[in-house]
């Protein structure tokens, strides 16, 4: 069996959980989510926990018995806490902006860079250089960011570029004569 899987995941007061034969829906404070199962995990409330196990022993059973608790652990957390990401502009003149749904972004092309956010995702600029991403899902906080990144992801000989805030850009040395 899935290591992973072995573990519970604890729900939390203000978290709700329903539980059906196609799928498990999650609701807290922060919004709600629903993830659709395949027949080869069995899922079990007792109490305020969730168990997983793999309803034989198939390889593909075993390891998406792992893989949905997962999925349900990131559920319950994004529900209750929320998930963020927070990227950094650097560059001479790249700017961010937050309009309600749409961040503009300036990084150096010859035109403003305008990207529509899904729903569910808020984002802030603190400065002109910061983003900040927050949402409940874990998958489409990490979409969007990367998405964000894709305009101009840092290059490697002055590190100019959109990046993570906790990424680092290994700077080359520029060839010598």
């Amino acid at each position: 069996m899935s290591r992973v899987a072995k573990n519970p995941v604890a729900i939390p007061a203000k978290v709700e959980v329903q539980l059906n034969a196609d799928g498990i829906a999650v609701s807290g404070p922060l919004g709600k989510l629903y993830q659709a199962l395949t027949g080869v995990v069995e899922l079990k409330r007792e109490g305020d926990f969730i168990s997983f196990s793999a309803v034989n022993d198939t390889k593909a059973s075993v390891s998406m018995s792992g893989t949905v608790r997962s999925l349900v652990a990131n559920m319950v957390h994004g529900v209750s806490v929320g998930y963020s990401r927070k990227l950094t502009l650097v560059g001479v003149g790249y700017k961010a902006q937050a309009q309600g749904a749409v961040l503009n972004l300036e990084l150096g092309f010859s035109h403003p860079v305008q990207h529509k956010l899904p729903a569910g995702i808020t984002v802030e600029t603190p400065t002109q250089t910061e983003v900040i991403l927050k949402g409940v899902d874990k998958q489409v906080v990490g979409q969007v960011a990367a998405q964000i990144r894709a305009y101009r992801p840092p290059e490697p000989y002055k590190g100019k570029g959109v990046r993570y805030s906790d990424e680092v850009v290994a700077i080359k040395e520029t060839k010598k004569k």
